[in-house]
């Protein structure tokens, strides 16, 4: 299609999907701080006042599990159990076992920990590579979470929405159509007063003018209160917004999630690296938009397939792009890791407002193909 709509989301870190993610990430981190060689594979619940965290950790790393969630929960900032949860008097239920030794025989041997398809994608909509909508929707959430933060708004809540629907026309974002917010909020934050602060506070300093114009509908709180929010208003789960995770539904996505895994799952790694090649296509002018795909299964060190679709932006072909690939960059589970440096405890960085098209991160670095 050359002329359409599209639309991505994305939430704030006080969403509660996003804080099981926050909470499971921020379990990794701190055994890979001691352990480089920890294996984990965790995933957290949340519902109510009360966060359930299981699955299985191998690692010599000690440290007191309910200690660190609740300090994470009091940093998103959920402090009162009668809108969201409170850090003080949640419930935190464990229940933590070893790495399955039938995977780990596998993984002990350089194999990838689990079967699974990967996608990476890149385009040049934007300075980082990726699609419009979602780099918008992103910036929006990240601003709605800085200004309920540093107390520029100070009746703001931690759970919170972002969408965005970009207008295309011959395959390049026109305008911004509509641009959808809805943030959590205190009793005495009226719908009147919230609109026009998030449009002077939010919006407009974060959404370029020359994307605007008098047909953008912009909606806050379509459903006029959001004052009951965080776990107390939805459950939250890891690995639930994938979608937020990557391209905003763009590109296509394998399906398995990322928080709480480390780097011998694929379904992790194996997306960052393709990000990284399909960034580096883009960037080096071989494709305007590029997409890979790779298979593996588990406890084979080798991807089962390497596939690369251009869209018909390039001049070469998918095939000699694949034997680029192939010839430029290690695509098992350990040389993914050495190459991205996936060992570090860098996870919690990658858990708000997308994996990918972050500057700093390891995978978004542009190298000369």
């Amino acid at each position: 299609m050359k002329n359409y709509f599209f639309t991505s989301e994305s939430v704030t870190e006080g969403h509660p999907d996003k804080l099981c993610d926050y909470i499971s990430d921020s379990i990794l981190d701190e055994c890979l701080k001691q352990d480089e060689n920890s294996r984990v594979a965790i995933e957290t619940f949340a519902a109510n006042n009360t966060i359930t965290i299981a699955g299985q950790i191998t690692t010599n790393a000690k440290f007191n599990v309910e200690e660190l969630v609740r300090q994470r929960i009091k940093e998103i900032g959920f402090d009162n159990s009668e809108t969201d949860m409170d850090y003080r008097t949640c419930k935190i239920h464990t229940d933590i076992t070893k790495q399955s030794p039938d995977i780990a025989m596998g993984v002990d041997i350089g194999g990838a920990g689990d079967q699974g398809i990967m996608f990476g994608y890149a385009c040049d909509e934007t300075d980082n590579y990726m699609p419009y909508a979602i780099d918008m929707a992103h910036k929006l959430a990240k601003k709605l979470t800085e200004v309920r933060k540093n107390g520029t708004i100070s009746y703001l809540r931690p759970d919170g929405k972002t969408q965005v629907t970009v207008e295309y026309e011959n395959d390049k974002p026109k305008r911004i159509e509509t641009i959808l917010i809805s943030t959590q909020h205190k009793e005495d934050g009226t719908m009147g007063e919230i609109k026009k602060d998030l449009m002077e506070k939010v919006i407009k300093p974060v959404v370029p003018q020359n994307m605007i114009d008098e047909n953008t509908k912009v909606y806050v709180n379509p459903t006029g209160r959001f004052v009951i929010g965080g776990p107390l208003g939805d459950t939250g789960l890891t690995g639930r917004k994938i979608i937020v995770d990557t391209y905003g539904g763009y590109a296509r996505h394998g399906g398995g999630c990322f928080s709480g895994k480390d780097a011998s799952k694929v379904d992790r790694s194996a997306a960052y690296m393709l990000r990284h090649i399909a960034k580096n296509i883009v960037a080096n002018g071989y494709a305007k938009k590029c997409e890979i795909q790779v298979a593996y299964a588990i406890g084979m060190k080798e991807p089962l397939s390497v596939c690369v679709n251009t869209y018909g932006t390039s001049q070469k072909s998918e095939e000699e792009l694949v034997e680029l690939i192939k010839e430029r960059f290690d695509l098992t589970p350990d040389g993914i890791i050495e190459y991205l440096d996936l060992k570090k405890p860098i996870y919690v960085k990658t858990t708000n407002y997308g994996h990918l098209g972050k500057e700093s991160l390891l995978w978004e670095k542009i190298i000369e193909m």
